[in-house]
């Protein structure tokens, strides 16, 4: 059955009007419902109560002539419906005002028939409507090449997103349109939305379905070859939303579901349209192309600022071994040259102190090198946490009997432990390395001796060490930037160092999953604790990769389970 078509007959001639209205439905094709007004104030209250789809309308009103109806017309409706004109033999010029001022078409009363007039209306609506399909047509293009242009000028991805689904709500003339984003939990989230200024902000949008049902039809969405469903409509359509999905490639060049744009309107009588549909459908290519621009140019960044930082680390290195090495290089050459040039003459013991400080300096630049190397290791991610059962309080107590043997009776090392203490899951040479570097700096920033504490403590999720001097202490400022590679505190003067030693500690505390914290007061000492989290047991998944625990390991540059 043909939808009736409303007609607005303006005209204060009660016989003109009852004219025109049974010429009208005399046309068999096309029903009709006529309204009627004999002042135009009453006829544009009419085309505000009313979806006219034409209007008849007589050039001289009471009230007002045919076109200042027009432009008031123009004035309170956005999108005024077609008008003709109705003209006496005399008012042609009106008319043709009328027509520069939006009006279709003109009849002149006396000359009219049955015939003319449905042919006249039926002509002027058909025209109206193709006209309206062009220019929405053009202003969708006119978007769709504007987001286009943006996304390839924007690098505000955020900004892009936003001003996309303002655009579409407005071209859409819907109440709103938004923007998610599944995470990689598989949940929604929105990353742009619009609303209508004066609508309800609270709109009920039935998203738990929408998920349930994205998440089920994943797979259809995708298809056997990965190709979008040539249908939009056919994903996702519930009572005034209409749902498109948004594919982006990802690194196998496969399509893949990254979200979801929405349009939607609170009247359940919105029919959305094929082209509607189809217009959203291209725009969310579009907004697949921002997406993926903007992931390209996130991952450029991250290279560009690891190149940034492995320069500067290379520059880094240049000059601490131009620095560090030219003391001892020029200390065993002298030492070296003292030898072979004097050597009948030097007594045993001067032989032997030239030989303890080529041992010495040697043993320094060795310890340099090996420092960065281990700093390069963890730079790259190559380093490997290998952990295994053992008991912490037997492991540290050894290191610190090996450390008080070297150190003799100029410092005294103390051991204490809190707690009952358990096997600890853990890598012995990360743990070793945190130690050596430890207890290493607390000696060398401890110029005058002194006591350095150890203190194991055992809790119930975790296994917490710390080790406390009484040296030259840290300033607050440079306590920030310490356990970067190559930072030292601004006191040291004259004691040597590289800036590696804490750096190479963070790493292997982070391999652990683990945490460190710092307490100093400058001449007074300095406290550094270390948190690792307790492995009691070996799960499921670990016990079936090998049965020797002590043989397991992780590259932790290839695996995400870091046992954090």
């Amino acid at each position: 059955m043909t939808n009736e078509t409303t007609i607005l007959i303006v005209d204060d001639c009660l016989q003109d009007r009852e004219i025109y209205s049974r010429y009208l439905h005399k046309d068999a094709d096309r029903p009709y419902q006529i309204l009627e007004a004999e002042l135009a104030e009453i006829g544009l209250s009419l085309c505000q109560q009313n979806q006219c789809d034409l209007i008849l309308l007589d050039v001289n009103l009471p009230d007002m002539n045919g076109l200042e109806f027009l432009i008031e017309l123009k004035r309170q409706n956005l999108a005024p419906p077609p008008a003709i004109v109705l003209t006496g033999s005399n008012d042609r010029e009106m008319a043709v005002q009328a027509m520069k001022n939006g009006a279709q078409d003109y009849l002149v009363k006396h000359h009219l028939q049955p015939d003319i007039l449905q042919l006249a209306v039926r002509s002027t609506i058909k025209n109206f409507q193709l006209q309206t399909l062009l220019g929405r047509y053009k202003e969708r293009q006119r978007l769709i090449a504007t987001t286009a242009l943006r996304i390839r000028q924007s690098l505000n991805l955020e900004k892009t997103l936003n001003t996309i689904v303002t655009e579409v709500r407005q071209l859409l003339q819907c109440d709103s349109v938004l923007l998610y984003q599944f995470t990689a939990n598989k949940k929604i989230k929105i990353v742009a939305q619009s609303y209508q200024p004066s609508g309800n902000q609270k709109i009920n949008l039935p998203i738990q379905k929408l998920q349930e049902k994205l998440e089920y039809d994943r797979e259809r969405i995708l298809g056997r070859d990965n190709i979008l469903s040539r249908n939009p409509l056919e994903h996702f359509q519930d009572s005034g939303t209409l749902t498109v999905p948004i594919l982006c490639r990802d690194r196998n060049q496969y399509n893949d579901l990254w979200g979801v744009l929405i349009a939607h309107h609170a009247s359940e009588a919105k029919s959305w349209q094929e082209d509607e549909a189809n217009i959203l459908n291209q725009l969310s290519v579009q907004l697949a192309i921002a997406i993926e621009q903007a992931e390209l140019l996130s991952k450029t960044e991250a290279a560009l600022r690891k190149q940034q930082e492995l320069n500067k680390f290379k520059s880094q290195i240049i000059a601490t071994v131009s620095h560090e090495y030219r003391t001892p290089l020029t200390s065993i050459l002298a030492a070296a040259s003292t030898l072979k040039q004097y050597w009948p003459q030097l007594q045993e013991s001067r032989r032997n102190l030239l030989f303890e400080l080529i041992e010495e300096k040697s043993r320094h630049m060795g310890k340099l090198v090996n420092e960065m190397l281990e700093v390069n290791k963890f730079e790259s991610r190559r380093a490997r946490f290998k952990p295994e059962f053992f008991d912490p309080s037997i492991f540290f107590a050894k290191l610190i009997e090996q450390q008080q043997l070297i150190e003799q009776e100029r410092y005294q090392i103390s051991f204490k432990t809190t707690g009952k203490i358990e096997y600890f899951w853990g890598d012995r040479e990360l743990l070793r390395q945190i130690f050596i570097n430890l207890i290493s700096n607390s000696i060398k920033y401890s110029p005058d001796g002194g006591r350095i504490e150890f203190h194991l403590i055992q809790k119930s999720s975790k296994l917490i060490f710390y080790i406390k001097d009484e040296g030259i202490g840290i300033l607050k400022e440079d306590r920030k930037n310490l356990f970067q590679s190559f930072n030292r505190g601004s006191n040291v003067g004259t004691i040597p160092g590289t800036g590696l030693g804490l750096a190479i500690v963070k790493a292997c505390v982070d391999l652990h999953g683990g945490s460190i914290s710092l307490e100093s007061e400058l001449n007074q000492g300095t406290t550094i604790a270390i948190h690792l989290p307790t492995r009691q047991k070996i799960d499921d998944r670990n016990s079936a990769i090998s049965g020797d625990r002590q043989n397991l390991f992780y590259d932790l540059s290839e695996k995400e389970d870091r046992f954090i």
